[in-house]
């Protein structure tokens, strides 16, 4: 079951994101000749006007075929007033981000419902405190409940590292003790901590840990548009600060996951809740709005490319090096992909 709800996460993120595309080309007139789901052999497809909709084979993409836009031969060309290719770059351009534009859509919208449904998160209660901490010399001790940082309201644990960066100090803590509410002042430290990369930096602190209670938190229906860009943005920031880590070298190739840690990862979260597999499905849907913007050749970001370079210098490119470049676009993605795979497969196979 975890299996099939993970094929049809993927099959609905990518229908959404050619579905950004299909929008975008008919409202500037360009004629669609295929809607497909999937790569490879058409496993069904049906006629409608003068669009063929189908489900292909291999379920890791898919594609709009639009008139005069062939990403196997970018040479080839049509001239007829509903082709891709007789639009302005501009009209190009919005035609081809606004697939990925789909996918940051999709994922704001499904932030915006588990903001709804409620999000579970660490309560402010403090656990474990370090030795010689601002926060065990002011007086605070384990179990204290945070509800207030130089007078704004605390609702769950990840509030206050962010005030402790925001606010100077010193800083004025509130807590609930045993029913009563006590006030604190405390002056924080600059102290190392690792990332999520392994990286040491450093940033301020008062030393304290949460105590593992956490709290269902449901947004008004106008906190729910501020939430859902909150962590949209963060995914994004996520995903490219991955990236770049991943370049600079920090993070190994060999954590690089396919298609087989996507289902696998989808198919556990389908088995925690429905508020498990939105959140994964809305990361899954940012990543993919932003791995399409990376500008190589046969992605949306290389087109995209190729396009502001026309509006640039008025002058399309040369035909001979945009398809060598597509070429070398389309290498570099099958390279990725088997490299992905091949991880997958060397984890779950425990590297024997």
């Amino acid at each position: 079951m975890g299996t099939l709800t993970s094929l049809l996460v993927l099959s609905f993120l990518i229908f959404f994101h050619e579905l950004g595309h299909y929008l975008a080309a008919r409202f500037f007139g360009v004629h669609v000749e295929v809607f497909s789901i999937g790569f490879g052999k058409k496993v069904y497809s049906k006629m409608v006007g003068k669009t063929e909709y189908c489900l292909s084979l291999i379920p890791l993409g898919g594609y709009v075929q639009m008139k005069g836009q062939d990403d196997s031969d970018p040479t080839k060309r049509s001239n007829d007033t509903d082709s891709y290719n007789i639009k302005k770059p501009w009209q190009r351009i919005i035609i081809l981000f606004a697939g990925p534009f789909a996918n940051f859509l999709l994922a704001f919208l499904l932030y915006c419902s588990i903001g709804s449904l409620g999000v579970t998160k660490l309560a402010p209660v403090i656990g474990k405190m370090s030795e010689n901490s601002p926060a065990l010399q002011s007086g605070l001790e384990a179990n204290d409940r945070i509800v207030m940082i130089n007078g704004e309201l605390v609702i769950a644990w990840d509030d206050i590292s962010s005030m402790i960066q925001t606010f100077e100090a010193p800083l004025q803590i509130k807590v609930e003790r045993e029913g009563r509410v006590k006030t604190f002042l405390l002056n924080p430290k600059v102290s190392e901590y690792q990332t999520m990369f392994g990286e040491t930096l450093t940033k301020k602190m008062i030393g304290i840990a949460p105590n593992g209670t956490t709290i269902d938190v449901t947004y008004a229906w106008h906190e729910l548009p501020q939430f859902a860009w909150d962590q949209t943005l963060k995914a994004t920031t996520m995903i490219l600060t991955s990236l770049q880590k991943l370049l600079a070298g920090v993070v190994s190739p060999t954590e690089l996951g396919g298609i087989i840690s996507i289902v696998q990862v989808t198919s556990q979260a389908s088995d925690a809740g429905i508020v498990a597999l939105f959140a994964l499905t809305a990361l899954i849907s940012v990543n993919l709005g932003v791995l399409n913007l990376l500008p190589i050749p046969a992605l949306d970001g290389g087109h995209i490319m190729f396009n502001a370079y026309e509006m640039l210098t008025r002058k399309a490119p040369s035909e001979r090096i945009l398809y060598v470049m597509t070429l070398g676009g389309w290498a570099i993605l099958l390279t990725l992909m088997v490299f992905t795979i091949f991880n997958d497969i060397y984890r779950l196979t425990g590297g024997n």
